[in-house]
């Protein structure tokens, strides 16, 4: 490492160096070529600062770098306040009675799950209180359905067919349960 003790010739010879426009690599090879020394840019400019040369020669501009890009005027909009959905009031649910169910006149065999047979009727019966237990029809089932005539045409009642079907699918959740 050199020391920062310059010789006041190579400090004047660098003044004059950069006061003629070279950049300080050009500088400090100028030096180098002339005393013999070892300077690099980096000392060159070190030295430039503390002689009172802050600033660099003039450089042409980068042709590589973007030009700057000018930001359009942003209008400030006031923000619209709104409740967040969490804060919201809940509404407040009635109950509904529940509507008569339709019935068939078909006395059921209150088969448990465990007990129907491959044919056997799966409309179910119960659970309609807590901890009642839910029974199946059991009598023979149609061909292409899963319940016997009667509940296979109490299923089918009328309403559109996503109608029906929904009800298919509920009486396949309680019969599940």
């Amino acid at each position: 490492m050199q020391s920062t003790d310059w010789a006041p010739e190579h400090s004047e010879a660098l003044g004059e160096h950069l006061a003629r426009g070279m950049s300080f690599s050009q500088a400090a090879k100028a030096l180098n070529a002339k005393f013999g020394t070892a300077y690099s840019r980096s000392a060159a400019i070190g030295r430039a600062k503390r002689m009172g040369f802050a600033a660099a020669p003039e450089r042409p501009d980068d042709p590589f770098s973007p030009p700057p890009i000018a930001k359009t005027p942003r209008l400030e909009k006031p923000r619209q306040r709104h409740v967040p959905e969490f804060m919201r009031p809940m509404p407040a649910w009635k109950r509904k009675k529940m509507p008569k169910l339709r019935c068939v006149e078909i006395v059921p065999r209150h088969l448990s799950l465990f007990d129907l047979e491959r044919g056997d009727c799966r409309y179910p019966y119960g659970g309609d209180e807590e901890g009642e237990a839910v029974t199946f029809c059991g009598h023979p089932k149609r061909p292409g359905s899963s319940y016997c005539t009667a509940h296979f045409h109490l299923t089918r009642g009328p309403g559109t067919a996503a109608e029906r079907a929904a009800g298919t699918v509920l009486l396949r959740l309680v019969a599940a349960a």
